[in-house]
């Protein structure tokens, strides 16, 4: 059975969608590609892919409903690309599902490199598929970061690693990629107020002390991706049960009750 990985490349343009199943397969992917949202969705509940690149200006449905349509059947990591550069569309792009905002012109390497670095961050779909581990339970207060933690439990959350899910006393939540492992970084700090630079760099599969670029766009995106976890988990910002907002600093888990 291959082990090959899978991607969805939805774009219009002829010349760009050939130029990104030249970089994906280079990454080591089966590239399944079209020209609409419609049939990118069917593509996705097809092939059940890893990634899929997203362009924001399709001719029949547009990338934002494209993303909510992809997102109801697969967590897929989606990468949504796009000419537009207002702060308006990265937001709406990521409270449509999409993971990542990328502007054109991309260059190749920079975009294989930010590939590369979603996919080793990636637990991914299947890992609930594969043998687990034997489960070590941490209660989180909000959890220390031990080698070999696979579940983390705060305040009836309870975050499991080795098979990709999360529940909120008792109840599955679904959850993105980048929704799951901002969560698992939180819960991990023990209270530590981790920055939007940090959960960024996280994100990247960067280490704080990197000293790469952090721009505002890139913090916003954390607060939504925030924004829409609480809002599956039904966490309150004003009340916060496992998400606490430090105003002006960052976010850490909320204490235990």
């Amino acid at each position: 059975m291959s082990d090959r990985r899978v991607a969805v490349v939805v774009e219009d343009d002829e010349d760009i969608r050939g130029l990104l199943e030249a970089v994906l397969q280079q990454s080591g992917f089966d590239v399944h590609s079209t020209d609409s949202g419609v049939s990118g969705v069917v593509l996705v509940e097809s092939h059940r892919p890893d990634l899929v690149t997203l362009d924001l200006g399709l001719p029949d449905i547009d990338g934002f409903e494209t993303a909510r349509r992809i997102r109801m059947i697969s967590d897929a990591h989606i990468v949504m690309l796009t000419a537009r550069t207002d702060e308006i569309d990265t937001v709406l792009g990521l409270e449509a599902g999409a993971d990542e905002y990328v502007t054109k012109p991309f260059r190749p390497r920079e975009l294989r490199a930010r590939v590369d670095a979603i996919m080793r961050r990636r637990t991914g779909p299947g890992a609930s598929e594969k043998q687990a581990p034997a489960v070590e339970v941490v209660e989180s207060d909000p959890g220390v970061p031990v080698a070999g933690d696979s579940v983390r439990m705060l305040n009836g959350l309870l975050l499991n690693s080795s098979t990709y899910t999360v529940e909120v006393d008792g109840q599955a939540k679904t959850v993105t990629p980048t929704e799951f492992i901002l969560l698992d970084t939180l819960l991990g700090s023990k209270g530590h107020i981790r920055t939007k630079s940090d959960l960024v760099r996280r994100l990247r599969d960067e280490t704080n002390d990197s000293g790469t670029f952090v721009s505002v766009s890139d913090e916003r995106s954390v607060e939504v991706h925030l924004g829409n976890l609480r809002r599956k988990l039904g966490d309150s910002a004003s009340e916060p049960r496992w998400i606490e907002t430090v105003r002006g600093v960052g976010y850490r888990s909320a204490a235990r009750r």
